[in-house]
């Protein structure tokens, strides 16, 4: 069976002084390895197909045989590394924790221990006739969070 630890040391070798990074290694029953890139820009075609080439060269398809797949992280996919978290900083996401509870809003921060959403209410203040925008920070650690993902809006 292929390890899942040496892939990863591979593409991190790979990428290492790019501006690309690693953000997860799956591996399928029938040794279908899918690798997901991503970057703060945006990843490049050419650059799945290098690293895609790259890992090729350090698999030996004599010993076992396998399937290769080098992709970028899915728009709409959830976070899976703090540099992703970083990258969409100032945006708005949608998250989900652990006990159900489903928030959309703005990503205000995100260190190694947790992130911090902003989110905005309409709350009807005491004594007034209308209600008003409220925004509240919500903090939580990563392990509190089922997924967080980028909320892809059209305004």
């Amino acid at each position: 069976m292929i390890d899942r630890d040496v892939l990863i040391r591979h593409a991190e070798e790979f990428l290492d002084g790019s501006p690309d990074y690693l953000v997860d290694v799956l591996i399928n029953p029938g040794n279908v390895i899918t690798v997901e890139i991503d970057n703060d820009s945006g990843v490049n075609i050419d650059d799945c197909i290098k690293l895609s080439r790259h890992l090729e060269t350090k698999l030996d398809r004599d010993t076992e045989d396998f399937e290769l797949t080098v992709t970028s992280v899915g728009l709409t996919s959830p976070f899976k590394t703090l540099r992703q978290y970083k990258k969409y900083a100032g945006k708005e996401v949608e998250l989900l924790t652990k006990k159900g509870q489903k928030l959309s809003g703005t990503l205000k921060t995100a260190d190694e221990n947790g992130c911090t959403i902003t989110v905005t209410k309409k709350v009807r203040l005491e004594g007034a006739k209308r209600k008003t925008e409220v925004q509240e920070d919500f903090s939580f650690a990563y392990d509190e969070l089922k997924y967080t993902k980028y909320l892809i809006g059209f305004k």
